[in-house]
């Protein structure tokens, strides 16, 4: 039987490619591992039965069902635990992709000089790259300076060699930060809300430990620290040091162990509990809390 190529594909709706046949008309399952790494045999669709099925593998060489390769396209099999791997390789490969782009986000300026205003702000951080956005916060009733406020940069790669380093604006040195903790949301006010480090990690398995999750999610950034609730409730949080990574991932189905996580937004839910209980005469402060700890079952140092 002379030459001929059979059409491969790593999956039935993908485009084929030809691997060539051997001269007895079998196939290497070299020569089907050299175009897709990894492979351990082949599958094809039956036109009788419309059933997948196996094609015969005998000491690496892949052979013709009935004698004839036919003009089917033949799907790539992989090891169990190899394609976990190149799935888990896949998700990760298409979150980095989704953050490849990174948007600038406000930035909160600490220990500005009370006499600073919005121009001189501007004036100075310009110097570093375009400024889409200054404000200076002020007392509502006195119009004086709070002493912070914050700014926005066209480039991304502008507002981290902002956020690297101090600043000195009219003789007095300032931080530049992300606004992602508890004390800049408490100065700032109920109109700066905070963007959140933690994520919620939903549909997890009982033999995912707290350093597996650390291990996985070091891929896209820093991580500070993992909570797994006790007894398991099928979900942890983890919490980044950059909350651009945290939020670059809500949203995101990822696979770990094997297993299809949900990346989503973690709010504390308190404060949505106390305002309930508000509403009703003779509420129950001890009531609250109680709901408040069912809701949100983790201890303060992790909220």
């Amino acid at each position: 039987m002379t030459e001929c190529y059979i059409r491969v594909a790593e999956d039935e709706n993908e485009e084929p490619m030809e691997i060539p046949s051997e001269e007895d008309g079998t196939v290497l399952l070299s020569s089907v591992a050299a175009q897709f790494p990894g492979a351990c045999g082949l599958r094809y669709r039956s036109p009788v039965s419309q059933c997948m099925r196996g094609v015969r593998l005998v000491e690496g060489v892949l052979h013709a069902p009935e004698s004839d390769w036919g003009n089917l396209v033949y799907v790539v099999n992989y090891p169990k635990d190899n394609k976990r791997k190149m799935d888990e390789m896949d998700a990760a490969s298409a979150v980095k992709i989704k953050r490849g782009v990174q948007k600038t986000s406000d930035l909160i300026v600490l220990g500005l000089p009370w006499k600073t205003t919005e121009q001189d702000l501007k004036d100075y951080f310009s110097t570093f790259g375009e400024v889409i956005m200054v404000q200076v916060k002020r007392d509502a009733k006195t119009g004086n300076s709070k002493g912070f406020g914050f700014v926005r940069f066209t480039d991304y790669e502008t507002q981290m060699k902002a956020i690297s380093q101090r600043h000195m604006i009219d003789g007095r040195w300032c931080d530049c930060k992300l606004p992602n903790s508890r004390y800049f949301l408490e100065q700032a006010g109920p109109d700066e809300p905070m963007r959140s480090r933690k994520v919620f990690v939903g549909r997890c398995t009982e033999d995912m430990s707290a350093d597996e999750l650390r291990q996985f999610f070091m891929q896209y950034g820093e991580v500070t620290d993992v909570f797994i609730p006790k007894p398991f409730r099928a979900f942890a949080f983890v919490t980044f040091a950059d909350d651009q990574v945290a939020q670059s991932l809500c949203g995101e189905d990822l696979i770990i162990k094997g297993t299809s996580v949900h990346i989503s937004n973690a709010e504390p839910k308190h404060n949505n509990i106390h305002h309930l209980f508000s509403n009703f005469p003779g509420r129950s402060p001890s009531l609250a809390a109680m709901l408040e700890r069912s809701q949100y079952p983790f201890p303060s140092s992790h909220v």
